[in-house]
């Protein structure tokens, strides 16, 4: 695990659904690890799109030590380790409409199939699939074909949108699901995504 700022990690895993000759810019086509967040919030530890493999269990026991753990997904497609998690340490699986854990606030992105999660102590924002790393250490939208499940969207054109309020945040890390996280400019990235 990446200790990103105090009491915040992020590490990846490789994800068994990952398809190594994607066709490229299609729904398949993201890298084959993915990121997730271990955040230590106040009341609790807090677990955003969790994968673990076999191996980063102990590491996992080790950084929660007992205490209280809440599991939060961005997306549907992102339950990942999510049960295994909450049988694990009798961990509540909180929906993006419940009061969120402290230090926790859900942003949900209307008409677009996510929610991503602000955490104001380290100024860290979670994002799943809408936001990704553009491959240059800077984040992207998605590709459209991401989008095409989705009934009734406005395409990239609204998904950039629907974005747009995240420029009110004062994100110092952006923490991507797919592609590498942006420490320290999340910002600055997430101005560039949305130009």
């Amino acid at each position: 695990m990446r200790e990103i700022a105090p009491g915040l990690y992020y590490w990846t895993a490789a994800h068994p659904n990952w398809d190594p000759v994607p066709e490229p810019e299609s729904p398949a086509d993201w890298p084959e690890h993915v990121g997730c967040v271990l955040f230590e919030g106040p009341g609790a530890v807090v677990l955003i799109d969790p994968l673990l493999p076999e191996e980063r269990w102990g590491e996992l026991d080790e950084r929660i030590g007992g205490r209280p753990v809440v599991v939060l997904t961005t997306m549907r497609f992102h339950g990942r380790s999510r049960d295994l998690v909450a049988e694990r340490y009798h961990a509540a699986k909180a929906r993006h409409d419940a009061p969120m854990p402290e230090g926790v606030e859900a942003i949900p992105i209307a008409g677009y199939d996510e929610t991503m999660y602000w955490l104001p102590g380290p100024r860290a924002l979670v994002p799943g699939d809408r936001l990704i790393g553009d491959g240059a250490g800077g984040a992207r939208l998605c590709p459209p074909s991401w989008l095409e499940y989705l009934a009734g969207h406005d395409g990239i054109d609204g998904l950039r949108a629907a974005l747009r309020p995240l420029l009110d945040l004062p994100v110092e890390h952006l923490l991507l699901s797919h592609g590498d996280p942006v420490v320290g400019r999340g910002a600055d990235a997430i101005a560039r995504a949305l130009a």
